[in-house]
């Protein structure tokens, strides 16, 4: 919407803010998406990347796009460490719970993972672009069948792009067991690659280092034992499912994004 001198940003305090009309909306996770809308999930991402390369200038970016990533990813050390730290948590917490059960085995297989992965960690990041920054189920909106609007853009920023897309496959698209459902997941890619221009390695790059993230986050145990926060709860079960079905069907799940 427009101000009254015809500007459709305001900047108050150093912060750039814009109001929009209301619109109504659901919304919609992989589950309920047919390929075909999967495919169109997946083109629309793309369109919103190729989009915003076009419309922001050059001079507007922190980096070339073509510069890599500067995040490191992340050090098992520190994540050995962070695992033991939890385990701490977990054996303190009474009384003990479910929760606590299923937290504590995760922690001690993840760790098992890692050990024996630990000299897959990723270099730096590829090529970067503008990106949404926080694209899942939550912030589409869907009217009908139809996407409407894509909500919260406070993340809004210069990182690789492909990253993105496959972080959004992850969460749309993992099944309550933790496994991925690869024939949606290979209908949005092959729509996100034509929308996007980006190429199969892109890819397949961004799915490495976004299965090694996975391997090392436990975001939402830390939410649970440090700040007492439990709303992830109840996403921490198919999510740290995903981890360990994602390192056995490493080269399926880069497939399903590749081919």
């Amino acid at each position: 919407l427009a101000r009254r001198d015809g500007r459709t940003v305001a900047v108050v305090g150093g912060h750039a803010y814009a109001l929009h009309p209301w619109i109504d909306g659901r919304h919609r996770h992989g589950g309920q998406l047919t390929r075909g809308e999967c495919a169109r999930l997946g083109a629309l991402l793309g369109a919103v990347h190729a989009c915003l390369e076009r419309v922001m200038p050059p001079k507007g970016r922190t980096r070339p796009a073509t510069s890599p990533h500067p995040v490191e990813s992340a050090d098992p050390a520190d994540t050995f460490a962070l695992i033991d730290d939890l385990l701490a948590h977990v054996s303190r917490h009474r009384p003990a719970d479910a929760f606590d059960e299923l937290a504590r085995h995760r922690l001690l297989e993840r760790r098992a993972l890692l050990e024996q992965h630990a000299g897959r960690r990723p270099p730096r990041g590829a090529s970067v672009g503008w990106v949404h920054g926080d694209f899942h189920p939550f912030n589409l909106l869907y009217k009908d069948d139809a996407p409407a609007a894509i909500v919260d853009w406070d993340r809004l920023g210069v990182q690789p792009r492909a990253e993105e897309a496959v972080r959004a496959a992850v969460i749309f698209f993992v099944r309550p067991a933790g496994a991925l459902d690869l024939r949606k997941v290979r209908a949005y890619a092959r729509a996100y690659r034509r929308a996007a221009g980006a190429t199969p390695s892109e890819l397949a790059a961004a799915v490495h280092r976004v299965w090694w993230e996975r391997l090392n986050d436990f975001w939402m145990l830390r939410w649970h034992y440090e700040r007492g926060d439990t709303r992830a709860d109840p996403q921490f079960p198919a999510a740290s499912a995903l981890a360990v079905w994602w390192t056995r069907e490493y080269d399926a799940v880069c497939d399903a994004f590749v081919q």
